[in-house]
C-alpha cells in the first residue's frame, strides 16, 4: 500500500514482515492490536478460520490513554479467561513495544494470559 506518509509506509511494511512470521490457531489466538489517535482496540484472531474470536475497546471506559490501553488489556485477558483461552500470540501490528502498546500486553498478562 503506497501513501503519502512515510511513518505509515513503515508501519506498514514492519506490519507485514510480522505477519509473515506471527499466526494464531484457536488453541492460540493471535492477540493483534490497533491504535489511531483517540481509542485502542485489541482483537483475538484464529487465523486458520479467519474469525475474530474476542475484541475489546476503550471507547466506554475513562482516563488518560495509557490507562484506557490497561483497562483494553485487562477486559481483553477476562473475556478471554471466560472463553478458556489462556495463551495468545502477540501482535504488535507494526507499532514500537513501548508505551501504550506495552501497557496494554503487561495488562494482558497480568490478566492471565501468556504470549
Amino acid at each position: 500500500m503506497k501513501t503519502n506518509n512515510p511513518k505509515q509506509e513503515k508501519r506498514i511494511r514492519l506490519k507485514r514482515k510480522i505477519r509473515a512470521k506471527v499466526s494464531g490457531t484457536k488453541e492460540c489466538p493471535r492477540l493483534t492490536v490497533f491504535k489511531s489517535n483517540l481509542h485502542v482496540y485489541a482483537q483475538m484472531i484464529d487465523d486458520t478460520t479467519g474469525t475474530t474470536l474476542l475484541s475489546a475497546h476503550d471507547k466506554t471506559l475513562k482516563g488518560t490513554y495509557r490507562e484506557r490501553a490497561v483497562g483494553v488489556g485487562k477486559e481483553i485477558a477476562s473475556l478471554a479467561g471466560k472463553a478458556g483461552i489462556t495463551k495468545a500470540v502477540f501482535d504488535r501490528n507494526g507499532y514500537k513495544y513501548t508505551g501504550h502498546i506495552a501497557a496494554l500486553a503487561d495488562a494482558a498478562r497480568e490478566g492471565g494470559l501468556t504470549f
